[in-house]
């Protein structure tokens, strides 16, 4: 059965450029170890993906909502269907010094932030630097090999997916209850200082009462408690992991699969 828009489906997917087969982004753990993708405080395991509602390239959103649980599919997506045609006044020649504090530490193929947009050097020469402002997979057709593991119809595994969308923590860790119309979230310790928790638990509300309708109403759950001085060690370690879970939060990714 075709899926509607809407749905809720996981998707196991490796993505690649075809001109020159480069994998950009996977969520099969044996891809990653074979480019230099790998991450190994990352967890890989299928993707949540809501049909049709702009959460990954339109190329592939289209795909998606002519597909069905189960299917295998290796899509190809244009580059308009991607990450767009390039553009060539969107790479500029700009003064070496407008780099700031940051010129002397500058090298090609680096990624830099500048007036509020994403670039990458291109060149450096002669006090300047030419810095592109196109997608650095814009122009470039993407391939998609990709299985629809499951389409998601229980409340319960919709909530912890949703969750575990804003969060990746270990299932294990994830404790909630519906009840009526409300969902009780307790959230792990080793999230409590997350940068943007707020966000992150307005977007996961937010989802939660699109994706199930029958919840109005969410609550989080902070607890804490008091430690002795022989869970140092056990802190040290909650510290490295909370680290490495700030860098791997999205809030919202809406445009790459």
């Amino acid at each position: 059965m075709t899926l509607e828009k809407g749905s809720l489906i996981l998707i196991d997917y490796t993505a690649k450029v075809k001109e020159t087969d480069l994998t950009f982004e996977t969520t099969r753990e044996e891809e990653a170890k074979k480019s230099d993708l790998y991450d190994m405080t990352r967890r890989y395991e299928p993707r949540l993906i809501s049909v049709g509602e702009g959460w990954v390239l339109s190329g592939l959103d289209d795909a998606l909502k002519n597909a069905s649980a189960g299917d295998k599919l290796k899509i190809e997506i244009p580059p308009d269907k991607g990450f767009g045609e390039r553009v060539q006044n969107k790479v500029r020649m700009i003064p070496l010094r407008k780099l700031g504090d940051k010129a002397d530490e500058a090298r090609v193929g680096d990624t830099i932030e500048l007036d509020e947009r994403v670039g990458i050097v291109r060149f450096i020469g002669s006090g300047r630097v030419q810095v592109d402002f196109n997608h650095r997979f814009a122009g470039r057709t993407l391939i998609y090999d990709l299985e629809i593991t499951k389409k998601l119809d229980d409340d319960n595994e919709k909530v912890l997916s949703i969750i575990k969308r804003r969060l990746p923590i270990d299932d294990q860790k994830i404790k909630f209850n519906i009840e009526g119309s409300g969902v009780q979230i307790d959230l792990p310790e080793e999230t409590f200082l997350v940068d943007g928790l707020q966000i992150i638990k307005s977007a996961i509300s937010n989802d939660i009462f699109k994706f199930v309708p029958r919840v109005d109403n969410a609550k989080f759950v902070e607890t804490y408690a008091l430690k002795s001085s022989v869970s140092k060690k056990q802190d040290d370690q909650d510290d490295q992991k909370r680290q490495s879970l700030e860098k791997s939060t999205e809030v919202s990714q809406p445009t790459s699969a």
